[in-house]
């Protein structure tokens, strides 16, 4: 399928690792031009790698999202090199786990920071060019706990809920420019990520990683992990032209995990 976005300049965050460098994988062989952002020098440089492997043409950017004084020089950047921003995929990487109560309200304050001002004031500075041109992605990664709350992951939960409120009130304010505002949720998928906080539930429990896994297996329908590129291939088509009239939506990759309707 032809997913119309040759040429087309995408920016990913937190795209050196896990469903960021899948989704970042995935635009490239469509024939996006993708700029990955990061912190870790070698994860970055495995993305471009990736990128290059599937055809397509990389910008790396070491980038810290708790730094919101960058933003404006890291677009801009960007839109010198790859040209201007048609594709924003808003993701980044997951706090501590925490129990609801008792957390430090510096913590609270810090992850805000990082998982959702970042985002906004990110999605800000692109989407004036985006509404000008008449066309415009902008897709969000989440977690299934915001809709689900997951044990352990109250600031993941909490903040990320806050996201989709966010999205939707968006997606009605820029339809009529052509832009389009979905969230995409991710049940368990097989990235580092997820293996650390398997690790920790582990040792949280007194269980084996193995035991674990299994748990976690009896709760998805499909009886399995997903893999990290079925994910990207659904933010692809999220971008796509194919996917001019899904606005304002919560699509799901969970294998039929999540339980809410």
């Amino acid at each position: 399928m032809n997913l119309g976005l040759h040429g087309k300049v995408a920016l990913v965050m937190a795209s050196s690792r896990g469903l960021g460098q899948a989704m970042a994988v995935s635009l490239a062989r469509e024939g996006v031009k993708v700029a990955v952002t990061g912190r870790n020098a070698t994860g970055l440089q495995k993305s471009v790698e990736m990128i290059e492997a599937a055809g397509g043409k990389a910008l790396a950017l070491s980038w810290d999202l708790s730094d919101l004084t960058v933003i404006d020089s890291m677009v801009s950047q960007v839109e010198k090199q790859l040209g201007p921003i048609d594709i924003l995929i808003n993701n980044t990487g997951g706090p501590p786990p925490t129990t609801a109560a008792g957390q430090d309200p510096a913590l609270w304050q810090k992850s805000f920071n990082d998982m959702i001002l970042s985002l906004i004031a990110i999605t800000d500075r692109v989407l004036p060019g985006m509404r000008q041109r008449k066309w415009g992605r902008i897709i969000t990664s989440t977690t299934s706990g915001a809709i689900s709350p997951i044990k352990n992951l109250a600031i993941s939960n909490t903040l990320r809920a806050a996201l989709l409120a966010w999205s939707k009130t968006l997606s009605a304010e820029v339809a009529q420019d052509g832009v389009t505002v979905n969230i995409i949720m991710p049940g368990r998928v097989a990235t580092d990520r997820l293996r650390e906080l398997d690790e920790a539930r582990a040792k949280r429990e007194n269980l084996s990683y193995e035991a674990v896994v299994k748990l976690s297996l009896q709760q998805i329908p499909m009886g399995r992990y997903g893999d990290p590129q079925e994910y990207g291939d659904t933010a692809a088509f999220l971008a796509s032209q194919n996917a001019s009239f899904i606005t304002g939506s919560v699509i799901r990759v969970d294998g039929g995990q999540i339980p809410a309707v």
